[in-house]
């Protein structure tokens, strides 16, 4: 029987991850925006509440991007202690 180990946690691309990620989410909005020109009333309102679900979703992208920033600031900090 094959024993299963978890990955280790590296989380040293975390922020360009979360970049990538908001880049992704910034792009749908504007298509959406665009789609709206032609949306009947149900469909309107459909992509204006998803857009504000994204808003939503960019800001907590750019509050884990400041959290990693610093956690990789505070993780390098304690490496270089070490040494």
């Amino acid at each position: 029987m094959a024993h299963n180990r978890p990955n280790p946690d590296d989380r040293s691309d975390n922020v360009e991850k979360l970049q990538s990620m908001i880049v992704h989410t910034i792009e749908n909005m504007d298509e959406a925006e665009e789609s709206m020109k032609y949306a009947n009333a149900e469909d309107l309102a459909r992509i204006e509440a998803k857009n504000e679900r994204r808003r939503e979703s960019l800001d907590s992208f750019r509050s884990e991007i400041k959290d990693e920033y610093q956690a990789q600031q505070n993780g390098n900090s304690s490496e270089n202690n070490n040494n």
